[in-house]
């Protein structure tokens, strides 16, 4: 038994087309036809029927389509399965997520993670940011997406997964409420909200610095231990806070709006680990966001590879 032929098979027999089927294997369409004559032989008889207008399967080939489609998918996930325990991709993966950069890119890393890692089990839990990399330090979690910068000696920053414009949150009826967009050197008269005093350094000076490009100082005040608390305090009109878009995806609150903020660079989002708890999981779910990332496919186990 060929496993090309299997595979090939099973192909034509989704497409119906030699040319399709010739392009999504990346073979030739006289090979294509090799093969399928090839696995014909084997069998003893027809599983198409060929019109110079149309390739549809013989009773014969809807029977080995359903059966071989099984038992190769089976024998698939076996190999999968194989290739991770070898890796050491098994046990449990545990992500860890600033609840601000939920959704996608992080939903689709790690669903490909599980099909690629079936002997893996992935858990994805929120992180809060009075106590950013404590779960992380704690052994927690292995993974943490997160805001940069990342200014911590013992931990180790990815490839940038997630990127968001800078946006203004304001009161409803807060006079920037009314312009379509503002610019971080328009905010030297407001009081801005930088976070709970947990919050690392570097990362509290990169979403609020206390001075515009243009040196103006900006008067900060800590506050909001929770995303929610820190839209409550926005929306009372104590203060503004310049924030993210990506931030207004995930929570909302009917006194707050927000508008493009300009001045400041994107915020950008990576995963971070301990540096000395990396290990063959890590490795593969960094490596899998860093191909995400960069906007190509992310690949599967072949059989034929």
């Amino acid at each position: 038994m060929d496993l090309t032929e299997i595979e090939t098979f099973l192909a034509l027999s989704e497409e119906l087309h030699f040319g399709r089927t010739a392009e999504r294997l990346r073979l030739s369409q006289s090979r294509v036809s090799q093969l399928i004559r090839s696995l014909e032989r084997r069998i003893g008889a027809p599983l198409f029927n060929r019109t110079s207008r149309r390739v549809s399967l013989t009773p014969l080939g809807e029977h080995a389509r359903d059966t071989l489609g099984a038992a190769h998918t089976h024998l698939k996930a076996s190999y999968e399965e194989a290739c991770a325990m070898a890796q050491g991709v098994v046990g449990a993966l545990r992500v860890g997520f600033l609840g601000c950069l939920n959704g996608p890119p992080l939903t689709d890393v790690v669903l490909a993670f599980g099909r690629q890692h079936p002997a893996c089990d992935i858990a994805v839990a929120e992180v809060p940011w009075t106590d950013l990399y404590g779960p992380l330090r704690a052994g927690e979690i292995d993974i943490l997406l997160t805001l940069l910068p990342v200014d911590e000696p013992d931990l180790k920053v990815g490839a940038v997964l997630v990127s968001h414009g800078r946006a203004l949150a304001v009161a409803l009826g807060h006079t920037l409420a009314e312009r379509e967009s503002v610019d971080i050197e328009d905010l030297s008269d407001q009081v801005l909200l930088n976070g709970p005093a947990e919050l690392p350094e570097a990362l509290r000076y990169d979403l609020c610095p206390p001075f515009t490009p243009l040196g103006r100082p900006l008067r900060r005040a800590t506050g909001g231990r929770t995303y929610q608390e820190a839209l409550h305090r926005v929306a009372s009109g104590e203060m503004v806070w310049t924030t993210h878009e990506g931030l207004f995806r995930v929570y909302a609150h009917p006194g707050v709006v927000y508008r493009p903020l300009s001045g400041l660079p994107l915020a950008n989002g990576a995963l971070v680990w301990r540096a000395d708890g990396e290990n063959a999981k890590v490795r593969a779910f960094v490596s899998l966001a860093a191909q995400s990332a960069s906007g190509r496919t992310v690949p599967s186990a072949s059989l034929t590879a």
